[in-house]
């Protein structure tokens, strides 16, 4: 009777413990790989903010998986990229990179996501190398490329009359694709660039470029800056006193969680962006709702992003269907997920970004107001990918 007890105990411990392993195993690993000192600070703050309202929202688990986070700081340093890339894969051995949002660094994070076959979901970098030259089936955006605003922007450009422009930005990659975009639009339709200035990043001495801006006398400029860099440019420019005389016009990280820095010198500025402030859609208010109580703090591009790659992840952890953890079936879900985002639904392109709606916006006060749709379901054109 004794041996009886004992067995039907056994048969019932078992099953109980067999599934608390699959529990256990159940866990998914996210490697947070952002900057949280620095220009770039704030951005890491609110992709990671946006990130963790989506599992919140899900109950901690995404697609049914517990989601656990290991976090790197990157500090936006392309020489500390591989190392810190490297110790989330293989000492922490991540499922899963998210980051980030330095051009320079992401690009050192693909090529180590590439060579361990790991999954790596892009919040803001846009270089076009992600999706371009630089494709793979692992390698996924929740953001958009350089070209994607900065085309729009050249079209916009074109389209108020002007016809001779200067160019601004930091000389790395991003800076430069974004100048890229906007020339190849703002010369299709007849434009013509009369200079384009570069500075290193991320230096912020923006005086003789604002001389040469004045004796230049371009009919409008086109920058691409963020963070700080954008404040103290966009606060040089106005107090040079050409604000007045020279429309001044920019991807729209020039006033994203910039604008309170900026005090009135932002105001009138106008940008393009996959995002505004004001948008109708009821996923975006619910989103900016809870992001306000959650943070304290009002939702920009950069939270949007986090919260979407939050929403990628989960639709690839569905296609499991409950099972272990498996990359490559991952992956090929996620490549069908039509994202509801507060930004507006987008689907993904074979090079795995966002095809999505560009915005043309106005800051007006504390906001970038929606003005309209600058360009409808824009695709970046991808150039160089195989896959």
């Amino acid at each position: 009777m004794v041996r009886k007890t004992i067995a039907l105990a056994l048969a019932a411990v078992i099953p109980a413990l067999g599934a608390f392993a699959a529990q256990a195993a159940d866990k998914v690993k996210v490697g947070l790989m952002l900057p949280y000192t620095g220009t770039y600070a704030s951005l890491g703050n609110a992709i990671t903010n946006g990130f963790k309202q989506y599992v919140t929202e899900n109950g901690g688990k995404l697609g049914g998986h517990e989601i656990e986070y290991f976090v790197v700081d990157d500090e936006s340093d392309p020489s500390k990229a591989t190392e810190n890339a490297s110790k989330l894969i293989k000492r922490d051995q991540v499922d899963v990179l998210v980051g980030t949002v330095h051009s320079g660094v992401a690009l050192a994070m693909a090529k180590v996501a590439r060579d361990n076959k790991t999954l790596l979901i892009i919040p803001n970098a846009g270089a076009d190398e992600l999706t371009g030259p630089l494709c793979a089936p692992n390698v996924f955006r929740s953001s958009f490329s350089a070209w994607q605003p900065a085309y729009a922007m050249g079209k916009i450009v074109a389209d108020r009359g002007h016809k001779n422009v200067v160019t601004v930005t930091w000389k790395y990659s991003f800076g430069e694709q974004s100048v890229a975009g906007f020339k190849e639009a703002f010369e299709k339709a007849g434009g013509k660039i009369a200079k384009e200035l570069y500075l290193p990043f991320p230096n912020v001495e923006f005086q003789p470029f604002l001389t040469e801006i004045a004796s230049l006398k371009p009919d409008a400029v086109f920058v691409f800056f963020a963070g700080g860099g954008a404040v103290k440019f966009v606060k040089d420019y106005d107090a040079a006193g050409l604000k007045k005389s020279i429309p001044l016009y920019g991807s729209g990280f020039l006033t994203d969680g910039t604008i309170d820095a900026m005090g009135g010198s932002g105001e009138g500025l106008m940008t393009t962006l996959h995002y505004a402030d004001n948008l109708t859609n009821p996923k975006d208010q619910a989103f900016r709702k809870a992001y306000a109580l959650a943070y304290k703090a009002q939702p920009d591009v950069y939270a949007v992003q986090g919260y979407d790659a939050a929403q990628m992840l989960k639709t690839g952890l569905e296609g499991l269907k409950g099972g272990k953890f498996d990359k490559e079936v991952v992956a090929k879900a996620m490549e069908t997920a039509k994202v509801d985002s507060p930004r507006g639904a987008f689907t993904l392109s074979k090079a795995h970004n966002p095809v999505q709606d560009i915005y043309l916006r106005k800051v007006e006060g504390r906001e970038n107001k929606l003005v309209g749709v600058a360009e409808k379901a824009l695709a970046d054109p991808a150039r160089g990918c195989r896959m």
